[in-house]
């Protein structure tokens, strides 16, 4: 596993799909993660944003799936790959509600994370 492929792994590992943020399927259907799909060199850390949506007139749903991904991270996680090992922190702040205009029934989390590849 390449290190684009640790960071796809990460982000599909909460129970819906997740997309690169420039490649979202035309017919995707939320609940959906999109995220900032980049990489950098060994031991330099970079900040990474992902985006949970969900189509809902509550936020329940995407509340609970933002503290999944909290809890999974804790005070760090990592994700294997070839030669190497993809660590995983949160940044502040983690989580920020976000609203759509043009959408009254999307529910946007915005998420921030501090990825280091070692």
């Amino acid at each position: 596993m390449n290190q684009w492929t640790a960071l796809n792994t990460f982000w599909n590992s909460f129970g819906i799909p997740a997309y690169d943020e420039n490649t979202v399927p035309d017919d995707a259907q939320m609940p959906y993660i999109t995220y900032e799909a980049s990489v950098s060199g060994f031991g330099d850390e970079i900040i990474q944003s992902g985006n949970i949506y969900y189509r809902s007139t509550s936020w329940q749903g995407v509340s609970e799936k933002a503290k999944q991904i909290s809890d999974y991270i804790g005070g760090g996680v990592g994700i294997p790959y070839d030669n190497g090992r993809l660590w995983i922190t949160k940044n502040s702040p983690f989580a920020q509600r976000l609203s759509e205009p043009d959408d009254d029934f999307v529910r946007r989390i915005l998420l921030q994370v501090k990825s280091e590849f070692h």
